[in-house]
């Protein structure tokens, strides 16, 4: 999704303007939209002429719209989201009040203006305009003296860096200029990873070269770690695969990411921890019971006694059309955090996110 403007003042009021660029942008233009909204895009609108003998004639113009939103449907298989309401701007076309439906597809900017933004509506676009928030997969591809590190989205591979450092060949009784150079270039590649790779987001980083380089930058990487107390890579060591690539070149990538252990590592790394919160929760309510609730009732009880430590609650709450209901929801989630708390919104288009409940 790109960001092509935002204005919310301090009051939470105010627009922004986007534009889908894939599919799944149209999945987070449902999740912002809601009923009582007003959307400003272009639109295409029959129009009936009048001549002067009294005939008519009827033509297609292209034109600007805004309404407030009364429906939405999203046409999963066409990828448009079909938002229909009242025009609600003077406009030579279409009568004020009048009815009419735009259709919200990919590469076609719109403007959303809502009564008042949320936390949750905020941190979707955040969600959707920063790729960064949403690859959950990182990968270090490498040779002596070239590496390349980058995060995997569902639908692109992002380059952060690349790393080049000129290492001198070994001479005979001479290994110490090599080594040297070999230790500046594990110690910048490892910076990059600390620099690059949000771990809150990442579940697997994939190191992969020819020969053993991947090998030795690993147990430099892990000696420094212990020696210099770096809590983030000692922290999530398991996150970490070593794999075979034929070269240090981003292109190396592909036959990577074609390993069938690679792919069940990472397949579907987000929903997958999502599942295993769930499991963890259905684990504890058979073991301990009294460390886990259900239901709104008696959620929003342990969020009044702070004594939430992971809430599970659903994207489809954040949908409903009771302004008030949803506002509960967000002050339920704002509350957990602001206590110290962890939230997984889990999403209803997955197998994780298909309980309505709110869970924790």
């Amino acid at each position: 999704m790109k960001l092509l403007g935002r204005y919310v003042d301090k009051g939470m009021q105010g627009n922004v303007t986007l534009m889908p660029e894939e599919s799944e942008d149209m999945w987070h233009a449902y999740n912002l939209i809601a009923e009582g909204d007003s959307v400003r895009s272009t639109t295409i609108r029959k129009v009936q002429n009048e001549t002067a003998t009294g005939s008519s004639t009827s033509s297609r113009v292209r034109t600007t719209l805004t309404i407030a939103v009364e429906s939405i449907d999203f046409d999963t298989q066409a990828c448009v989201l079909r938002l229909k309401g009242r025009n609600i701007e003077e406009n030579p076309y279409v009568k004020m009040g009048a009815y009419h439906t735009l259709d919200l597809e990919l590469n076609r900017k719109f403007e959303l203006r809502k009564p008042e933004w949320d936390t949750i509506a905020l941190e979707r676009i955040d969600m959707a305009c920063d790729p960064t928030q949403s690859a959950d997969v990182a990968a270090v591809v490498m040779q002596e003296g070239l590496a390349h590190v980058c995060l995997i989205t569902a639908s692109m591979t992002l380059v952060r860096s690349k790393i080049e450092v000129s290492i001198p060949r070994k001479r005979k009784g001479n290994v110490q200029q090599h080594e040297k150079g070999l230790a500046k270039f594990y110690e910048q590649v490892m910076q990059s990873i600390l620099r690059h790779v949000n771990f809150e987001v990442v579940k697997c980083v994939l190191i992969a070269s020819p020969g053993f380089v991947r090998d030795q930058f690993y147990d430099y990487m892990y000696q420094q770690a212990v020696k210099m107390d770096i809590k983030v890579l000692l922290d999530n060591k398991s996150k970490f695969m070593l794999v075979h690539a034929s070269s240090g070149f981003k292109h190396s990538l592909k036959e990577v990411l074609q390993d069938p252990a690679v792919l069940a590592k990472m397949s579907d790394t987000k929903a997958a921890g999502e599942v295993k919160a769930l499991e963890q929760f259905y684990m504890m309510l058979q073991c301990e019971p009294a460390k886990a609730f259900y239901g709104k009732k008696h959620v929003l009880r342990a969020s009044e006694a702070q004594s939430i430590e992971t809430l599970l609650i659903s994207d489809n709450l954040f949908r409903c059309q009771d302004v008030n209901l949803r506002k509960e929801y967000v002050n339920l989630v704002e509350s957990v955090r602001d206590a110290g708390g962890e939230v997984k919104i889990f999403s209803s288009m997955h197998i994780s996110g298909e309980p309505s409940e709110v869970i924790t």
